[in-house]
This record gives structure tokens, sequence and C-alpha cells, in this order.
């Protein structure tokens, strides 16, 4: 019997896997729409969308026909060429959003690594090398790789890796007077989540991002928003930055964009991306015809009226049923977020043990998330069905139950 045939448990990942996951204890197999189902039979609600990624649930038939069109055509051609749905997703995005320019890579990761390279760029190429710095938030997020985990204000993820990457400031987030107080003339970047996802689903204050603009405008420097968790309709706008009035010079968009297939975008000015000219900058499978095509897809959908007045709709559902739940069950001091990315922050008695709840849930039948060892997250499909949001919140409150009363 081949590998493809044989049958795999959740055991197999300790004999064959890397152990930087540590990956829960049954293995979903099949999803339709918000329910998703295990090697068993067993029947799972969908709240965490794969980390804010399956943005339409799971195998929406928009995205299904798009990919499977796609397959039959073209699959790969590298960047020697350009290719038909890249083209169209590009028109589409910069068509929706501040943009001039798209450039397309493969991960948030990725499109954090370019943003903060053309970041640099741009300032190398006006004002010469010494204005290379980048000031990010305490508690942020923004890849996996060298640059972006260094860039990242989370030093449990960038220590340990050899010496860091210099140039780098962290400040806290939300408070402007200490952002003021680190930007300078050497200051070439400003790098903020308008909601912070893994740093526990904190959003920005307006005033903040309005002061962070100006600050860069004062400095010549550039504004750089991390969208990669907020963009794509999660909020209620199509990206967060809609939604404060605040526009960045360079956003990032992941996760969301593809509904589940790998894809990424920076977005930026026409001024700012001719500093990227040939060969400063490139991805492999960056612009992939059949990413492209499913994330053209899932702008379709998701850039509509109905569904980002859903998204916002859907909010006040989910928060109202989980304030009644924190209160009956003593869980949280705050239900905080926009639209579908929604945080429960734990009070005193339940701080550190966002795991625990993590795993009540999944006893229950429900996917969620957490933020850290205090938040809650809940990221799930857009157009989540309102009687699967009453019937896993229903099994978040038979956890909460469990929980408390044991």
């Amino acid at each position: 019997m081949s590998v493809e045939q044989a049958a795999v448990q959740r055991a197999d990942f300790d004999q064959v896997m890397v152990p930087n996951y540590a990956p829960a204890a049954f293995i979903p197999v099949r999803g339709a729409g918000s329910r998703v189902w295990d090697q068993s039979g067993r029947e799972l609600i969908d709240f965490a969308g794969g980390i804010a990624v399956n943005v339409l649930g799971h195998a929406h038939p928009a995205l299904v026909g798009a990919l499977t069109e796609q397959a039959n055509k073209l699959w790969h051609v590298s960047n020697v060429f350009t290719n038909e749905p890249a083209l169209r997703l590009a028109h589409k995005l910069v068509d929706a959003t501040f943009a001039e320019r798209a450039f397309f890579c493969n991960s948030g990761a990725e499109a954090n690594e370019a943003a903060f390279k053309l970041a640099r760029r741009v300032a190398f190429d006006r004002f010469g090398s010494e204005k290379y710095e980048i000031i990010a938030a305490l508690n942020s997020f923004h890849g996996r790789t060298l640059f972006t985990v260094n860039v990242g204000g989370q030093s449990k993820y960038s220590d340990g890796f050899g010496p860091k990457i210099t140039g780098i400031t962290h400040v806290p987030y939300n408070d402007l007077a200490a952002l003021k107080a680190a930007v300078s003339d050497k200051t070439c970047a400003v790098v903020l989540e308008p909601i912070q996802g893994e740093g526990g689903v904190l959003p920005a204050e307006l005033a903040y991002l309005q002061g962070a603009r100006d600050l860069c405008d004062a400095h010549d420097a550039l504004l750089v928003f991390d969208e990669v968790q907020t963009g794509m309709g999660r909020t209620g706008e199509l990206f967060a930055y809609m939604h404060y009035g605040v526009i960045p010079d360079i956003l990032t968009s992941a996760k969301s964009l593809g509904g589940g297939f790998p894809i990424a975008a920076m977005l930026t000015t026409e001024a700012l991306a001719k500093h990227l000219v040939v060969g400063t900058h490139g991805t492999t499978y960056g612009g992939n015809p059949l990413a492209c095509a499913v994330a053209e897809a899932v702008i379709d959908v998701v850039n509509t009226p109905e569904v980002l007045a859903g998204v916002k709709a859907k909010h006040d559902k989910f928060k109202t049923r989980l304030e009644q739940i924190g209160a009956k069950y003593g869980l949280f001091t705050q239900v905080r977020g926009l639209g579908l990315l929604i945080g429960c922050v734990l009070n005193d008695a339940w701080k550190g043990k966002a795991k625990d709840i993590f795993n009540a849930a999944e006893q229950e039948g429900l996917m969620i998330l957490q933020a850290g060892p205090d938040v809650i997250r809940f990221a799930p499909s857009l157009v989540v069905e309102d009687a699967d949001i009453d019937a896993g919140l229903d099994r978040f409150e038979r956890a909460a139950a469990k929980l408390t009363q044991a």
C-alpha cells in the first residue's frame, strides 16, 4: 500500500513531523460551511477559521468552482511570465483600495518581508543609508522570517536565533506619546496592526492611528499596516484601515485573501512601488494562477454590501451572547474586537488558562482559538449561518459550565 493510501493517525505526527507544532488530538478530514468532521465522523462547529483564514468557510462553491476551472487551465508559469488571474486580482484590489500597485506572494510573513524591504529601499533611495530604522509595537506579530520576527514585538519568538536584525525599536501599543518619542528622522517606517491579533485581539484607538499617520508625514517615514489578520472583510470593512479612515502607505494582506489557498499581497502606491525595480525582490510562487483565481473569487463574494453588513450584524450576535456567558460563568472581563475577529479577555481567576477553555470547547465539538494565554479568540467564516452561531455558542456555554462547575 502506498503512503498516500495508508491509514494515518495523530500519533504519526510525532513520528514524522518536526515538533514545532502541538496539534490537537483529532484530525479534521472534511469541511462544509462552518462544520468540520474528523476521522471518527465526529462533527465540530468551526469558529477558528484556520486562524482567520477560511473567510468563506469550508468548500465554498465559488472557491471550489474557481479552483477547479483554473486547475484545468494553467497551474504555474513563474514570474518570467505574468498570467490572467494575477492581473485580474491585482485590478480588483487596486480598484477597491488606496493602492495603485500589488505584489503577490505566499504568506503574511512574505508580504511583511516585502513591505519592510520596500520601506527601507525607499528611504535608502530618497534619503541615504542612515534612514533605516523601523518602529513597531510591543506584543505585535508580523511573521516568522528572521526579519519579520524581529519586527514583531514578542521576544519569545525572536530569541535564540543568533544576532538580531538591528534598527528596530518597539514601543507600547496605543501609546501615542511613546511613539512620538521614538520617531526620528532616521525612521523609515512605522509598522502597526490596526487590531493586534496574536497580541490579544486589541483594536487600535482612532487617535493613535491618526497620530501615527501625522508622525510619519512629519518625518518622511512610511506608515505600514499589517492587515494579514484583519483584511478581506474580517472587520466588516474590506480592510480595517477603512473602518478608521487612516490611509497607510503600504498594506499587507494574507490569511483570508485566499480563503484557505496560500496567497498574500503587499499593496502600495505607484510612487513607492517603483523603488522595487527588476531584480530587487521576488518569490517563486507569488502570483500563482491557482492562488490568484481563488482569491479573485474570494474578493468577488466578500466585497459586497450584503456580506460586509452581515459581518457587523454577526459581530453583535456574538458579542451579546459572549458577554452573557462571560457574566454568567465568571470567565471574561471584556469582549473586544471588530467584526468577526473577537477576543474574550479572561478575568484574574482564569488568567493563563486560555488553553483549558480551548480544550473544553473541543470536547463539546467546537473549534476556537487563543490569542496568548489570557484571551479566547473567535475568527469564524464571514458567512457563518446564524443557526451555526447559536449552536456553536451553545456548545461554548456547555464548556464554560463544565469548567466552572468542576
